[in-house]
């Protein structure tokens, strides 16, 4: 299961508002198409957006756009998530004719990164495993994140049920991770965000696992909203919380979490359910797209590289 490609002229993309009811795939040519379907969320997920806003600059450059401009615009997208902003420094230090050969290589080196976080994080997982939003094939190039963790374990033979959060307001967790699960046989059941704390009470869950958008210096995690009172709630119930972390998403320039910026969504995805009026018109609405887990609710940091256990490597 992926959900971006590169055709060898211009990217496709899944388009991840339509799921789990149509798999519909959008031909981008522009950088500016690629900005904007990175905020419209057509694709979403730290390493994804990252991937796409890669081969967004090197169509800019095709296309004869400067590329500082194209950057920048393509930067604008989405504040949170810090592996955009990695992508992009790490592409501007390549000479303009080998951006998409770099960009690529985005592309290839985030599915390895994947499998080895799958790697470390299958042995820490057994029976009742929660979870948050999407982190898997869908938000990244393949496999995932956390959800790259519970694959690998489900692969492995490992005893293990998934309960899914749906993750208001978007729904990422009813519609994208669920699809994946029952696309690929993992044990399953989705519930309601409002349910959580019965649910790690009812003594059915082990641990819980999230991913990350941006992880500061001190191992604060800037993760999809509701992953906050998620990891209170595990620590109240003495209930291990992983976060699944490739090192793209640290941000060693970031001293903590409250100097993580967080971005605001449109009023209607609170107001309404696919496009389904739910509220009052005018009702004000608050809507973070992420919180911020500080480190010490955090048990470990699962990374390419191995589990990383408090306190976090500075």
């Amino acid at each position: 299961m992926h959900s971006i490609e590169w055709t060898g002229t211009h990217i496709k993309l899944l388009d991840q508002r339509a799921l789990p009811h149509e798999s519909i795939w959008i031909d981008l040519y522009t950088h500016n198409e690629i900005a904007q379907a990175i905020s419209d969320m057509v694709v979403r997920g730290a390493p994804a957006i990252a991937i796409a806003a890669g081969y967004g600059l090197a169509m800019a450059i095709k296309n004869g756009v400067n590329r500082t401009e194209a950057a920048a615009d393509l930067l604008a997208s989405r504040p949170t998530a810090v592996n955009l902003h990695w992508a992009l420094e790490r592409l501007a230090k390549v000479p303009s004719h080998d951006v998409l050969t770099e960009a690529i290589q985005i592309h290839k080196e985030d599915l390895a990164i994947n499998h080895c976080i799958g790697h470390h994080g299958a042995p820490l997982l057994t029976g009742g495993v929660l979870t948050i939003c999407n982190t898997g094939a869908l938000a990244t190039s393949g496999h995932g994140t956390a959800l790259g963790m519970i694959r690998s374990a489900h692969q492995s033979g490992q005893n293990i049920h998934v309960y899914i959060l749906e993750t208001r307001p978007y729904l990422q967790g009813a519609r994208l991770t669920a699809y994946e699960c029952m696309e690929e046989g993992i044990p399953c059941t989705l519930i309601t965000d409002g349910m959580a704390g019965a649910l790690l009470r009812s003594g059915k869950v082990n641990m819980a696992v999230a991913g990350g958008d941006r992880v500061a210096n001190n191992g604060d995690t800037a993760n999809k909203i509701g992953t906050y009172q998620l990891a209170v709630l595990c620590k109240a119930h003495n209930i291990p919380l992983y976060i699944a972390m490739p090192t793209t998403t640290l941000d060693r320039e970031c001293l903590d979490g409250s100097h993580i910026p967080i971005e605001e969504r449109p009023p209607t995805e609170i107001r309404s359910v696919q496009g389904l009026r739910i509220a009052p018109d005018n009702i004000p609405v608050w809507n973070p797209s992420f919180d911020v887990t500080p480190a010490d609710l955090i048990t470990a940091w699962v990374t390419e590289k191995g589990v990383w256990h408090p306190p976090f490597p500075i």
